[in-house]
């Protein structure tokens, strides 16, 4: 795990800085829809077949959930989850936050993530057994344990929006019982955040395996507390998150009064 760990980072910094070239020529023509506000480009979808060509030679026998669908073959025993570009609508409109996320799934448990940071050049990753790290230092999560004492990490979902009375609410109890709410715009990211004690704490719902598995995994490594809003596991094909330091609980407490 740790010679494919290394080969894993290593390529995500590779397709990264194809994902950061492209940025600074991309036309905003080269938009595609694959749904309402859910936008996708020829850089997503390019990452994505750089990513699963190499994935697939450092583990033949693999299978893969990828966001852009450029394999869908299943593993019996190992999948990777991929996420070429975490933050799509960030780097169509030249906002510098979005991430590679990719994550290998043994059975039904992940063993290793990587989550790239294109623009800072940082990669946090782990694999089960070993600590998380960025760039080669530890990370652990925030020693913060009082969630008046904390900032949160949230995302608003772009589509199917028939959740979102209760979800303001939730929102509004945050907004006056923590030092504030920051919506960066890639879940990939928020966790990485989480991981590294940045953030206290990140929820969201509606989200996609690829868009938190390397990330959930990550900061489980680093310390903290992984669950969907009802405290359980079901939190990586859920599309319910939340994760965080000590603080887990009372999030989930505050989510489960509107929730």
């Amino acid at each position: 795990m740790n010679t494919l760990v290394n080969q894993v980072i290593a390529l995500s910094k590779e397709v990264g800085d194809y994902i950061l070239q492209e940025s600074i020529r991309f036309d905003i023509s080269a938009i595609q829809k694959k749904g309402f506000n859910d936008l996708v480009s020829y850089v997503d979808k390019q990452a994505e077949q750089k990513l699963v060509k190499s994935l697939k030679e450092y583990l033949p026998e693999s299978g893969f959930i990828a966001e852009e669908g450029t394999s869908t073959y299943k593993g019996e025993e190992y999948n990777w989850i991929v996420d070429p570009l975490d933050g799509t609508t960030n780097f169509i409109h030249g906002l510098p936050v979005y991430a590679i996320s990719i994550a290998l799934m043994q059975g039904h448990e992940i063993v290793l993530g990587v989550v790239y940071e294109i623009n800072r050049q940082e990669c946090f990753y782990s694999v089960k057994g070993e600590k998380a790290f960025c760039n080669e230092q530890e990370i652990k999560i925030s020693p913060i344990s009082k969630l008046e004492d904390s900032l949160l990490a949230t995302g608003f979902p772009y589509y199917n929006f028939d959740e979102m009375d209760k979800y303001l609410k939730i929102l509004n109890q945050f907004m006056q019982t923590t030092h504030g709410l920051r919506r960066m715009g890639s879940a990939a990211v928020d966790l990485a955040y989480v991981a590294c004690g940045r953030f206290e704490g990140f929820f969201e719902y509606n989200l996609n395996a690829w868009d938190v598995a390397a990330g959930a995994f990550i900061v489980q490594q680093a310390g903290g507390t992984v669950s969907d809003f009802s405290g359980g596991k079901d939190f990586i094909f859920g599309r319910q998150i939340v994760a965080a330091s000590s603080i887990h609980q009372q999030m989930i407490n505050s989510i489960q009064r509107f929730w």
